[in-house]
């Protein structure tokens, strides 16, 4: 589980016994997961579908730093599936577990439309897999992908060095 994101419970948030507000909470943990679907799908379209069971464990008060965990349990054709962990950052005490959120990616009317995607994605895996396509788009003549490749492949006599 990843924890990003980090809430301070201030006293606009609390309800009336002095706690967290669990509307506010959940309206938090909607927004997260909207966003790290939006990340991970590649698409700013998606909706919340579905949550499950919340379960409310302990609860948080003003002042307390919460952390909010997401990750992704599963990929559908045109959904995402999400397990969710809340905790007090600094006693590390678990306020709240949500098993399953499901996002699905749609279209301009609202739609489910495939979204391709079938693995959680880091971005350094982003990086990597846009590095990979700017190499194969700015080849020289030799066919190397970097001024660097293409020394390293005529030193070691793999290429032929063109005279002017």
């Amino acid at each position: 589980m990843n924890f990003h994101t980090r809430k301070w419970v201030k006293p606009e948030d609390l309800n009336p016994n002095g706690t967290l507000f669990g509307g506010r909470l959940l309206a938090w943990i909607d927004e997260e997961a909207a966003i790290y679907a939006i990340v991970q799908l590649g698409t700013s379209r998606v909706v919340t579908k579905f949550m499950s069971e919340i379960n409310f464990v302990s609860s948080a008060r003003q002042g307390d730093i919460i952390e909010l965990g997401i990750t992704a349990s599963a990929f559908g054709r045109t959904s995402i599936s999400l397990c969710v962990e809340i905790r007090n950052k600094i006693t590390r005490e678990r306020i709240l577990t949500i098993d399953r959120i499901v996002l699905v990616s749609v279209d301009a009317d609202f739609k489910p439309v495939p979204h391709g995607r079938t693995r959680i994605t880091y971005i350094e895996d982003r990086f990597r897999e846009q590095a990979g396509s700017n190499d194969s788009q700015s080849n020289d003549a030799d066919g190397d992908a970097t001024p660097q490749k293409a020394a390293r492949r005529r030193a070691e006599g793999q290429i032929d060095v063109k005279s002017g």
